[in-house]
């Protein structure tokens, strides 16, 4: 076996733990909540199908299962009427709410505490200024590299987030920045250009490392990104991505190629990857789509203005069965989409 084989081999193992770790933590933050409403937990499973290995204690099977693309806390009364006075569906909508809630949170929340290291080691954007791009704005305007953007159009600059958001305020209009430059104000007119859909002048931020700055950042950042995934799904949904819509779009393999891409440039790049597949499975599990914890929330609420009358167990559980059935097919296909884009490449 080649060394190339090894490496291969090595990063889909890596891929994999990846995924379970996410997984783990999604449903960790499910099972926590629901034991702490003293819901009765029959099985606390990481991956799906065959087990591969299995505990019980105090009642409840802890397992780990071959495809690491799922996990599930099994709850008494999730799916179907109980009699059991612990069962899920016997607890108040707010502990109900707090158990499916807390998965995708704990995603969230996972790759705010990732990029805080990430951000710590590779800094946070400042409004010194790094790099001038050839022949714009800022360059016509005779802007330099090391110079410190105090405001734009008297409003204070702090940080480099500033900038792109008083820029694009001037819809293309000339704009009057202040610089600072060897400790010396000046004031110099820049006209902005359209990019896509919004206006730049053409800079590059300098990053600096900053333990506080780097908190702030990851939260920030993951905000910043979470509204991303949600626009790209509204697109998605609305069909205003066009008919090629699935090359946008990945599988487990799909994802455990881009993960051995991206291993190729280090550690922390591993960590930057991690936290946004992390922040990608809790912002979709958050969508009201039957099976996803989007939906059993969304459930809760109707139940809640409904004034606690509930929506039949089991309606609602063949309501989730036919959507983990059409989520199972969307996995399929996307893996072979996956599969096919690989083979093609090669």
């Amino acid at each position: 076996m080649s060394i190339l084989d090894n490496y291969y081999i090595m990063t889909i193992i890596l891929a994999l733990l990846m995924f379970g770790f996410i997984i783990f933590i999604h449903e960790l933050g499910h099972f926590y909540f629901a034991k702490r409403a003293g819901v009765t937990i029959h099985e606390f499973s990481i991956g799906m199908g065959p087990k591969i290995f299995s505990k019980e204690k105090n009642g409840t099977l802890y397992s780990i299962r071959v495809f690491p693309v799922g996990g599930y806390v099994a709850m008494e009364g999730e799916d179907s009427e109980s009699n059991d006075p612990n069962s899920f569906e016997k607890k108040t909508i707010w502990q109900r709410f707090l158990s499916i809630f807390a998965g995708p949170m704990a995603n969230i929340i996972l790759c705010i505490i990732l990029l805080i290291p990430f951000f710590m080691i590779v800094g946070t954007s400042t409004n010194i200024i790094k790099t001038v791009k050839e022949n714009s704005p800022a360059m016509v305007a005779g802007i330099k590299a090391g110079d410190k953007i105090v405001s734009i159009e008297g409003v204070k600059i702090n940080d480099f987030d500033d900038i792109p958001e008083n820029i694009n305020k001037s819809k293309g209009k000339p704009i009057k920045v202040e610089i600072s430059r060897n400790n010396k104000l000046s004031v110099v007119n820049v006209k902005p250009e359209a990019a896509a859909d919004k206006y730049i002048i053409g800079i590059i931020p300098k990053n600096q490392p900053n333990p506080a700055n780097a908190v702030v950042q990851s939260f920030k950042y993951t905000y910043k990104i979470s509204v991303t995934m949600l626009s790209f799904l509204w697109k998605l949904v609305t069909g205003q991505l066009g008919a090629k819509v699935t090359d946008s779009l990945a599988g487990p393999v799909g994802v455990i190629s881009m993960f051995s891409a991206t291993a190729k440039n280090g550690l922390l790049n591993v960590i930057y990857f991690t936290a946004l597949i992390s922040l990608n499975i809790g912002i979709v599990n958050l969508l009201p789509l039957p099976a996803l914890d989007g939906w059993r929330i969304l459930m809760l609420f109707i139940e809640f203005i409904r004034g606690g009358k509930k929506i039949p167990a089991k309606i609602e559980g063949i309501i989730n069965g036919g959507g983990l059935i059409l989520l199972l097919t969307l996995m399929v296909f996307l893996t072979y989409k996956d599969i096919l884009r690989i083979i093609l490449n090669n």
